[in-house]
C-alpha cells in the first residue's frame, strides 16, 4: 500500500467526526481564510473544541494556516496576529482497491505532446512516456535490500500493483487503471507494460522482464525471470 493511499484514507477518515467535518466545510466555503473564533460561531461549537479539530485537520493537510492581523493595524498596539484556516491545495480521494487515474492522465498528456511534436504515433509515445515515468518511480522509491524480484515488488506494492510472488514469477493483483482497461485494453496494457519495464530499468533489474500476460483478475502484466 502506497504512502499517498495511507496518507489519503487518513485524511478521509478525520472527515468522519461530524463536528470536524462542518468545520472543514464551513473553512472550504469561505472566500478568505476565517479565525478560529469565526468557525465556532459558524458552527456553533465551543472554542476550545473548534481550536482541536481546526488543527486535527492541519495536521491531515486538509486545511493549512496562516497568520494575520484581522485589524489591519501594523506597529506597537496592533496585538498578536490571529491564527487562519483556509482550504488546503491538497486533493484526497480514496478508492478501494487501489487506483491512479492522475497517473494515466499524466503519461496521456505527455504522450500526445510527444506524438505532436515527433510524429510519432500516440500508441508508441504513450510505451515510450510510461517507461520514463517507470523509471522515475524506481528511481524515488525506497526499496528494501534483496534480489531484484523483491525490489520489484517493493516499487510495484507502492503504485498499487498488489504484486504477488508466484515461485519466480511476480503477478500483480490489480491494475491501477482498471475502469480505463476495460474499455481500451490495447492502450492501458501497452502503457502498463512500458510502466512496469521502465521500473525494471530503474532499478537495474537485469535478471527479469515485464511481458504482457493477461489472466482473469490479474494485472495484464506479469514480472519474469529474463
Amino acid at each position: 500500500m502506497s504512502q499517498d493511499f495511507e496518507a489519503a484514507v487518513s485524511g478521509v477518515g478525520a472527515l468522519v467526526e461530524p463536528a470536524r467535518r462542518a468545520l472543514y466545510l464551513y473553512a472550504a466555503a469561505q472566500p478568505e481564510p476565517v479565525s478560529r473564533e469565526q468557525a465556532a460561531a459558524a458552527c456553533e461549537l465551543p472554542l476550545h473544541s473548534a481550536k482541536f479539530h481546526l488543527d486535527r485537520l492541519v495536521a491531515e493537510g486538509l486545511l493549512e494556516v496562516e497568520y494575520r492581523r484581522l485589524s489591519g493595524r501594523t506597529g506597537p498596539g496592533a496585538g498578536r496576529p490571529s491564527k487562519l484556516y483556509r482550504r488546503a491545495d491538497r486533493e484526497v480521494s480514496v478508492t478501494l482497491p487501489e487506483r491512479h487515474y492522475d497517473l494515466v492522465g499524466d503519461v496521456l498528456a505527455a504522450a500526445i505532446d510527444e506524438s505532436t511534436r515527433s510524429g510519432v504515433p500516440v500508441q508508441q509515445a504513450v510505451v515510450t512516456v510510461a517507461a520514463q515515468r517507470g523509471r522515475a518511480m524506481a528511481a524515488t522509491a525506497e526499496t528494501r535490500v534483496g534480489g531484484d524480484l523483491d525490489r520489484t515488488a517493493d516499487v510495484l506494492a507502492g503504485h498499487g500493483y498488489e504484486p504477488q510472488q508466484r515461485e519466480d514469477t511476480l503477478c500483480l493483483s490489480n491494475c491501477p487503471f482498471d475502469r480505463l482497461a476495460r474499455d481500451h485494453v490495447e492502450l492501458v496494457c501497452g502503457m502498463n507494460l512500458g510502466l512496469v519495464g521502465g521500473v525494471l530499468d530503474g532499478l537495474g533489474a537485469e535478471s527479469l522482464d515485464a511481458v504482457l500476460e493477461p489472466e482473469p483478475g490479474l494485472c495484464c502484466v506479469k514480472v519474469r525471470p529474463r
